[in-house]
């Protein structure tokens, strides 16, 4: 796997992170939750570029793949959100003002899949608009 390859699949995974982040915010991954994760991978994710991984499948997975094991692992929501910041700032250049809006749109979709937004997913929605627009 070359270089480009690697940098599309840590970012990929980074986004696994943050969405995890933005569904255990207020402890609990519920299942609302997951599927409108893999219907937005689906829908839109998956045709955002045509990279893959080692085994050949489109890189875009890693994000279910990364949220997967977070929940299963039982990752606090702000050690995933600091990660992805950190990333962030680390790669601004791989974050497209369409990658921003995709990303806004899976957040939100993933904190309105379950009785709408709680005050947990609010200040987790609030710290990715200021990261994203600042």
């Amino acid at each position: 796997m070359n270089t480009i390859q690697n940098l599309h699949i840590s970012f990929y995974q980074k986004l696994g992170e943050l969405f995890y982040a933005i569904a255990a915010a207020d402890m609990v991954v519920k299942k609302a939750e997951y599927e409108a994760l893999r219907q937005m991978v689906a829908a839109y994710w998956k045709s955002l570029d045509d990279f893959e991984d080692e085994f050949q499948v489109d890189a875009a997975y890693q994000i279910e793949i990364v949220f997967d094991w977070l929940d299963f692992e039982n990752r606090e929501a702000s050690v995933s959100f600091n990660g992805f910041q950190e990333y962030y700032v680390n790669n601004k250049s791989l974050f497209t003002v369409a990658r921003k809006k995709l990303i806004w749109q899976t957040a939100d979709a993933i904190a309105s899949a379950f009785s709408g937004k709680n005050k947990s997913e609010l200040i987790m929605l609030a710290k990715l608009k200021m990261l994203l627009e600042g």
